[in-house]
């Protein structure tokens, strides 16, 4: 399977933005680079035209170009393992790759490989969602990881104390990704399907029917059709913990849990990126 490189040349003030519009057309993964911003998705979803309008909606606001690449899944580990970098998160939790050395320093040491997955702390919202996640109690919870592309909260969670987490992804190389990770944090309550929502509770034998804690770092328009369902699967005093979002959006995500019943306990924002935590 093939996959396409978008390289955009654009104003680092324009990385995020371009971020979001392309995770809305269907890209999974992204880099910045010296010269903005590269994208990654599987070549039978890519959509050049689509691409050229969006690149067209940002000509006037800024300088912009662009051009495409296919390569191969093998050559994805290659670009990580030349730009990815550890990161670290309110000097509690550290990402890195296999090929860096651990630091003792921190109480949470996080190994993410993520090949073509998304999630490796250096996006603002996976960085908020894991520090939110530094204050929940975990402790012999159940937990639901939603779009966990890498699995990296389903495995901060895990090491938090977690009794069982459940991750999920519509993409079979996210799933391998994840489950793979997994194993690479020795964190075997963590359990990895192929699937969306409507799969949760559908008679696999050891599977929860309801959970404690419900991550969700997806974009806008999926949060806003799903919030409903993810409190449904809540135990009441369960936490919601939501992220892939601007801070403008943030108001529509807010009521749709309103609606649903929940409580917002904590906001945090960054660079105009913002993720939520609220309590049923």
């Amino acid at each position: 399977m093939n996959y396409i490189e978008l390289q955009l040349h654009i104003s680092p003030d324009y990385s995020d933005i371009l971020t979001a519009e392309l995770a809305e057309l269907g890209f999974e993964s992204f880099v910045d680079t010296n010269e903005g911003l590269n994208a990654y998705i599987i070549d039978s979803d890519f959509d050049e035209k689509a691409v050229q309008e969006l690149v067209a909606k940002y000509t006037n606001q800024t300088a912009i170009a662009y051009e495409v690449h296919s390569l191969e899944k093998r050559n994805w580990n290659a670009e990580w393992e030349r730009d990815y970098e550890p990161i670290e998160v309110a000097n509690s939790v550290r990402v890195r790759a296999s090929f860096h050395q651990a630091d003792a320093r921190f109480r949470y040491d996080i190994i993410i490989n993520p090949k073509m997955s998304f999630g490796t702390g250096h996006h603002e919202t996976t960085a908020m969602m894991l520090e939110q996640q530094l204050g929940l109690d975990f402790a012999e919870k159940t937990v639901l990881d939603v779009g966990s592309g890498t699995g990296i909260l389903a495995i901060l969670a895990a090491k938090m104390g977690a009794q069982a987490v459940l991750a999920f992804d519509i993409e079979d190389w996210a799933v391998e990704n994840a489950r793979e990770n997994a194993e690479l944090n020795d964190c075997p309550q963590v359990s990895v399907f192929q699937g969306t929502i409507d799969d949760i509770n559908s008679g696999s034998e050891g599977e929860p029917s309801q959970y404690d804690v419900v991550l969700a770092n997806i974009n806008r328009n999926v949060l806003l059709a799903e919030i409903p369902t993810y409190t449904d699967l809540l135990n009441e005093d369960g936490y919601l913990l939501v992220s892939g979002f601007y801070e403008h959006d943030a108001p529509d995500i807010q009521q749709k849990a309103i609606d649903s019943g929940l409580k917002l306990i904590k906001k945090m924002a960054i660079r105009e990126w913002t993720s939520l935590l609220f309590k049923k």
